[in-house]
């Protein structure tokens, strides 16, 4: 894995939080801009004032909240004390006690940039991630209170909404349509200052970050450009000369964790699908090829450290290291030591590119494949599926899909099976919990080796299990017997 720098940050204040739809919506085209003769100064004026009244400021609070930890005791304290040693054997043994803390109230800002007139808005996931109130601010400062659509933290993106009408929108233009080179705006707040903009030029394009395939983001191709990006600047807008939006800002490359060096956004050709999803179903329903690798030249270069001379037929492309067993490009043909090199009709040089071209795709939809096998070179079309298997779409379940009710353990019942937490089986009826061999009465402690405190704490394992490629939650618990016991609870719609 390549080195990037001391810190690549999210272009929020992450010190402060401890810490980001062209596919629905047509929105009116801007105005011709007339090209610019080469070596003419460009007029950057318009796409600022287009930009400027739909990119808001927002307010990220988690109110404080009290969880109950565990934590290791002193083995002194209280030793001589008329409690200590002889007077309560609980203490003083180097072992753990329960407390319960209160987590100080958290508060944060970013951006976002409204897309439809009655108030949808598209921002980055580590802007509104684990809010209890989110305040959208207006460039003419009208103050909303916005709800959560939906997230997905693979991209980085998130959908939000206002009540709002004839609210103020960003055309969305084609990323796929910028040049290296080219003029664009990063429109957002900087550090709480609202209503900032910032020029810079496209530095490259579809530039991978932190790693490729399962060492880096599932989505990484981003539009790296040197218009200053700094903390609080996360999901607003990159915007071309004509006042569209090419881009969704997302995070920085610093030495320093302020700007110095280049920012990058995730292309309108990432967010139109994953916004149009989030709209739609709620979760990305995202299309998977079944490989694991990485660029050709890389693979190249590694081999040559290793004295070793390779001859793929191509010195661009994927290199294919790994072929997932029932997958799409398991069912092309395609093996390892192979090297794809287009997707349909598109040239593909690097990973970041094939990634890009497949997070437009939703499972069902086909790919035609040109790799080279042996030197030799072979298209296939094939159908692609999702992480679990098929074609189906895939929605985030709810705690419904279980079919029990659940409430969390009493103190009484804290005391009586010597447990910190827990939530209880009050009634069970058709459904998931019935189907994995749970009763009413069990009382669950861990899910997937997740502790369940709170009844949120399940909805949201549940939420997330229902989309991941194995939907099984392993629960593990305690019978009214006290018999300890683990069940697997099958998790789908």
């Amino acid at each position: 894995m390549k080195m990037y720098g001391k810190y690549v940050f999210s272009a929020m204040c992450i010190a402060a939080l401890g810490l980001s739809a062209g596919a629905f919506i047509k929105a009116n085209a801007a105005p011709a801009i007339e090209s610019v003769a080469a070596g003419q100064p460009v007029d950057l004026t318009y796409a600022a004032e287009k930009a400027l009244p739909a990119v808001v400021h927002i307010k990220y609070v988690q109110n404080s909240k009290v969880q109950t930890v565990e934590v290791e005791e002193d083995p002194f304290s209280d030793f001589f004390g008329p409690f200590g040693f002889f007077g309560n054997p609980d203490r003083g043994n180097g072992g753990t006690q329960k407390r319960r803390v209160q987590t100080p109230k958290k508060e944060a800002t970013g951006s976002g940039v409204i897309i439809s007139p009655d108030g949808y808005i598209v921002t980055n996931n580590h802007v509104v991630n684990g809010a209890d109130e989110l305040t959208v601010t207006l460039n003419d400062n009208r103050e909303f209170s916005a709800r959560i659509i939906g997230t997905d933290p693979n991209t980085d993106l998130a959908l939000i909404k206002v009540n709002g009408k004839n609210l103020p929108t960003l055309p969305i233009g084609d990323s796929d349509n910028l040049k290296v080179g080219e003029w664009v705006l990063a429109v957002g707040n900087p550090y709480n200052l609202s209503s900032t903009v910032t020029a810079g030029i496209v530095s490259a394009k579809a530039r991978s970050m932190g790693g490729e395939g399962t060492n880096g983001p599932q989505i990484s191709s981003f539009i790296q450009t040197d218009a200053a990006i700094n903390p609080g600047n996360s999901g607003g807008a990159l915007v071309n000369v004509k006042g569209e939006l090419v881009g969704i800002n997302a995070m920085l490359y610093s030495q320093t964790g302020s700007y110095s060096g280049y920012g990058f956004a995730i292309p309108t050709t990432i967010m139109n699908k994953v916004v149009d999803d989030l709209k739609q179903y709620g979760t990305v329903q995202r299309a998977v090829l079944g490989i694991k690798g990485g660029d050709v030249l890389n693979y190249i270069n590694a081999q040559k450290e290793d004295n070793k001379t390779v001859d793929l037929g191509t010195n661009e492309g994927v290199y294919v290291a790994e072929v997932v067993e029932g997958s799409s490009a398991s069912a092309a043909g395609i093996v390892k030591g192979d090297v794809i090199v287009e997707a349909d009709g598109k040239k593909i040089t690097k990973m970041a590119e094939l990634q890009e071209l497949l997070s437009k795709k939703r499972p069902g939809e086909q790919v035609t494949l040109t790799y080279f096998h042996n030197k030799a070179k072979k298209s296939k079309t094939v159908t692609l599926k999702n992480a679990q298997g098929n074609t189906k779409v895939i929605k985030t379940a709810d705690l419904d899909v279980l079919g029990a009710s659940f409430r969390p353990i009493t103190e009484q019942q804290k005391k009586e099976y010597d447990l910190g937490f827990g939530l209880e089986v009050t009634k069970v009826g058709k459904g998931a919990i019935k189907d994995g061999g749970i009763g009413q009465g069990f009382i669950m402690q861990y899910a997937n080796d997740m502790p369940l405190k709170s009844i949120s704490d399940l909805q949201e394992l549940v939420k997330s299990v229902s989309t991941s490629k194995d939907p099984v939650l392993i629960i593990k618990g305690v019978w009214p017997t006290g018999k300890r016991d683990y069940k697997v609870v099958k998790v789908s719609e």
